[in-house]
């Protein structure tokens, strides 16, 4: 590239979807409501988990952590482009687009951490019972936590601090509703090797870890269930997992799957495209699994409900 052409970039350009000001607006209206509707769900979750004393267990700690994750996963994204979307302006900051690809990785990091976390929990739940008091004590939960948001931010930071070093060229427009982060590399003059070493390694690790120990966790779980002889008991098993293995499906399957979806795509697209399943979609949706499927936090939420209606 030509290094005459570095500049100092003030702000950046986020195509979005359309240009299309009919589009827009369905789209307005479109992401608004999935916005409300992660925000208010998550936190009912989150509290049903604090005010229920029956959820003050491992598995409903990492829930609400959880909830708390995807409402910062959905707000770093969504609220920034329906701003845009009223305003008529691509247009998003230097210092908006830095901070942005920091939490953007920050609540992302959590996300795979946690599943994970929760995946661990319902192994050593359904197949240590016995132990289960002893390892998921509360100091294990809470550092297994700290631990996972100490790496998100460190991350985060470091990738953040290495593109304040960076310069760019003439072309500052990033094909996507949100500053991310491999697209505004590619916009770059100057030396950004450091940058993508980095992010293929956090981001095989982020993928291939926390998969492969949710992977090992719910092998040795079919496997403790298929050894129940009744029926019932199977049924019991199984349910106490599968709210998370449904979230844990959507999660990585709906990335997968957009992604090795038709070529027919541009491959800009449908980066975009999954992004909304990862950012939007998901944590949409997490509060209704965990509502249908587990009936604790269907009744903590029957009787947070009940409380506020009767304080009425």
């Amino acid at each position: 590239m030509d290094l005459g052409n570095q500049t100092r970039v003030s702000e950046f350009l986020l195509l979005g979807f359309s240009q299309d000001l009919e589009d827009q607006q369905t789209l307005f209206a479109l992401f608004l409501s999935m916005y409300l509707v992660t925000v208010l769900g998550n936190l009912l979750i989150i509290l049903a988990v604090s005010s229920d004393s029956h959820l003050h267990t491992p598995m409903y700690f990492f829930l609400s952590n959880l909830s708390l994750a995807d409402i910062g996963f959905t707000s770093t994204t969504v609220p920034k482009m329906l701003v845009n979307i009223q305003a008529q302006s691509n247009a998003i900051s230097y210092a908006g687009c830095i901070s942005q690809m920091y939490f953007f990785m920050v609540f992302g990091g959590m996300d795979t951490f946690l599943l994970t976390m929760m995946a661990y929990d319902r192994y050593v739940a359904i197949c240590h019972p016995l132990y289960y008091p002893v390892i998921m004590n509360s100091r294990l939960c809470g550092l297994l936590v700290l631990v996972s948001w100490f790496l998100s931010l460190s991350y985060s930071l470091i990738q953040s601090l290495l593109m304040l070093q960076l310069s760019f060229c003439t072309s500052w427009v990033i094909q996507h509703f949100y500053c991310e982060l491999a697209q505004a590399l590619t916009l770059a003059c100057s030396d950004t090797h450091m940058n993508y070493i980095l992010l293929y390694v956090v981001t095989g690790l982020l993928g291939f870890v926390p998969f492969s120990g949710i992977l090992f966790s719910y092998t040795q779980i079919v496997s403790s269930i298929l050894r129940i002889s009744s029926t019932d008991g199977k049924h019991k098993a199984f349910s106490t997992c599968g709210s998370h293995l449904s979230v844990v499906s959507l999660f990585y399957g709906t990335g997968l799957g957009v992604y090795l979806s038709s070529n027919a795509l541009s491959s800009s697209w449908r980066g975009m495209v999954a992004s909304v399943m990862y950012t939007v979609v998901t944590p949409m949706l997490n509060p209704f699994i965990y509502c249908l499927q587990n009936r604790d936090i269907k009744r903590a939420l029957e009787r947070l409900l009940g409380r506020r209606l009767y304080a009425r």
